[in-house]
């Protein structure tokens, strides 16, 4: 996993570090996240890794109870600050070490996976799948690019949560700068 005080820097260098409340490209890809999910409302959603809640703002919108978490307290606080709805539970966590209880009926992995060791990232998928509602969505959506701090790119991400039979694709939207797959229980 890329060390934590790698985004604890971050967080204390900029209050937005990847500028997801302004840069286009991030616009547009939660923009299309929305459109891509298969039902307009969910019941339980979950979105671990929600820095300073951008998509997490978006996400409330459908959703009658979402969990929220973050490893960075400072990221967690802005989420809280730009999200105030009372159906929202932020927390402080790292999936897979601290992945909630229940069952979700949306999960959303977007931006997140890389970070993991490919054990990490086995264990990520295995608690999605046994927490994702029969007639459930698991959300993938990464940048496509390797970089320094990434352990693999958003396509070997998303390829390694897709091998088994038990879950099946029902979105798939691929560009030169990320891909979006949305996935369901077979």
């Amino acid at each position: 996993m890329t060390d934590p005080g790698y985004f604890e820097q971050l967080y204390a260098d900029s209050d937005d570090p990847w500028q997801l409340a302004e840069r286009h490209y991030e616009q547009r890809k939660y923009d299309l996240t929305l459109a891509a999910l298969p039902r307009v409302r969910y019941g339980r959603a979950f979105e671990p890794g929600c820095s300073i809640g951008v998509l997490t703002r978006l996400l409330a919108g459908h959703c009658d109870e979402l969990v929220a978490t973050d490893p960075v307290a400072k990221a967690l606080e802005s989420a809280q600050a730009t999200v105030d709805a009372p159906h929202v539970a932020f927390g402080r966590g790292r999936v897979p070490d601290d992945w909630p209880d229940g069952s979700f009926d949306l999960i959303v992995l977007s931006e997140l996976l890389y970070y993991l060791s490919a054990p990490e990232r086995l264990e990520v998928r295995a608690a999605a799948v046994r927490s994702l509602a029969p007639h459930g969505h698991l959300v993938l959506v990464h940048w496509r690019h390797p970089f320094e701090v990434a352990t693999c790119t958003g396509d070997q991400a998303h390829a390694e949560m897709r091998v088994g039979d038990d879950l099946v694709a029902v979105v798939e939207h691929v560009e030169t700068d990320f891909r979006l797959d949305v996935l369901a229980h077979a």
